[in-house]
């Protein structure tokens, strides 16, 4: 370069800038891959973050307009493929990597057969809206598939209890990711579908990964929702979280709790919604009321003899308020039949049935445990007679009963077993089998003697 062809001095922020112009101009478009490191998320937005190797490491930033389009959250650790461009941080004299775009490694394939599968289901038509199914209004039994470990049940029957505790709910519990995930899950919406016996049907989970959620993008889950009878709601993941299992749904809710919001309306929704048809129909009528008012007035004023005139209309005013009449009973009366209906379940869940029930089951217990005492009792007399009557084979008094005695040396009261411990004129002790004596040795004898 001829900036270096003579003697010229610069300062350090004339050199930085000249490496950055160059480092900019060569290296605008690169990817590299590498392992995360130093993550730092400040208020501001940016990520911050070094990615390194056996080798060598290097500082990046990923600026918020950037960092907002992530699909997932890099952690420490994370093995990346970011793109970008190499510049200068000037204030501290280092090069970086401004970061446009990342994926984390072994995402890319996952994506291009998340591409490929939808096209080609998209192809054949799964993804027709002349095949989505209504979702009824007001649904009396609710059908969800999850799984029962995760926060996305507890937030759906919270919602749902919130906003309308009498409907049935039915859960199948499933595993929602990794091997055989995406079987369970079709097989429980085909167990749904035979059943036959509910309105409408959730399947989803919380958020997660790309890989987490990999069950829902299966063709198996894809295909037993397009075959199902009843209405299904998609409900996997966050908001930004789209699965394929989201575009063969007869609706695609953003998130579980959004699922259970949409599936039924509250009850204050429908009060509300009762009460402005209400205001809307009193309105309805007084302006017809007014109407025919106004045009009876005018034919009053036109006509001479309006007698006539004055008895149709009448009778049109009392044939509409008897059918308004008509239409408030049957109004009353399908609410009364809906309250009696509600009343009924309320009973059928009365928790007196399930104590009564307990104390059934108590009792049972009671008995049975009494009887199994019973038994081990009368084991026990069995084992303490035979234990008994082997004692009494070993006892020393049969022995003795046959003739035999004991013989103890007094005053020491040992026993004597032999001859040899004895002398002339030791008193002695014999024990029969009835009865003692005392006696003193004369004589004794050797063995054999």
């Amino acid at each position: 370069m001829e900036l270096f062809a003579e003697k010229r001095i610069l300062t350090v922020s004339q050199l930085t800038s000249l490496i950055r112009g160059v480092l900019e101009e060569n290296f605008e478009h690169v990817w590299v891959e590498g392992e995360t490191s130093n993550l730092s998320m400040p208020v501001s937005g940016h990520l911050y973050f070094t990615l390194k190797d056996a080798g060598a490491q290097l500082r990046c930033v990923m600026f918020r307009a950037s960092a907002r389009a992530l699909r997932f959250k890099p952690s420490d650790g994370m093995g990346l493929i970011v793109r970008g461009r190499l510049s200068v941080y000037e204030q501290r004299g280092e090069y970086q990597l401004i970061v446009e775009y990342m994926e984390p490694l072994g995402v890319g394939a996952l994506q291009m057969a998340f591409i490929q599968l939808k096209e080609r289901l998209a192809g054949e038509g799964l993804f027709d809206e002349s095949h989505k199914k209504p979702i009824p209004q007001l649904p009396q039994r609710i059908g969800i598939v999850t799984s029962v470990t995760g926060a996305a049940i507890h937030d759906m029957l919270n919602v749902l209890n919130r906003r309308f505790a009498n409907v049935e709910i039915l859960i199948t519990p499933v595993k929602v990711q990794g091997e055989g995930a995406a079987e369970e899950i079709a097989a429980a919406i085909r167990d749904f579908n035979r059943y036959k016996e509910i309105d409408v049907m959730i399947v989803g989970r919380g958020g997660g990964s790309l890989e987490d959620l990999w069950a829902f993008n299966e063709e198996v889950v894809v295909r037993a929702i397009y075959n199902s009878r009843i209405p299904v709601i998609s409900a996997v993941g966050h908001e930004v979280d789209f699965t394929i299992a989201d575009f063969v749904a007869d609706l695609r809710a953003p998130t579980p709790s959004a699922a259970a919001e949409l599936v039924v309306k509250s009850k204050t929704e429908l009060a509300a919604e009762v009460e402005a048809l209400s205001h809307r129909l009193v309105q309805g009528i007084r302006h017809r009321l007014a109407g025919v008012d106004a045009r009876l007035f005018s034919l009053l004023r036109s006509l001479r003899e309006p007698s006539m005139l004055l008895g149709h209309l009448g009778q049109r005013v009392d044939d509409l308020l008897g059918r308004l009449d008509l239409a408030m009973q049957n109004g009353m009366s399908r609410r009364k039949e809906r309250l009696a209906f509600l009343l009924n379940n309320l009973r059928l869940t009365n928790p007196a049935l399930l104590v009564e029930r307990g104390r059934d089951m108590l009792a049972s217990l009671s008995a049975r445990g009494e009887k199994g005492v019973r038994r081990i009792v009368e084991r026990c007399h069995e084992t303490a007679a035979v234990d008994s009557a082997r004692l009494h084979a070993l006892s020393p008094l049969l022995t003795l009963a046959r003739g035999y005695s004991i013989v103890r040396k007094l005053p020491e009261m040992k026993v004597i077993k032999e001859s040899s411990r004895i002398e002339r004129g030791d008193r002695l002790e014999l024990t029969f089998h009835s009865g003692s004596a005392l006696c003193i040795v004369e004589e004794k004898k050797q063995a054999g003697s």
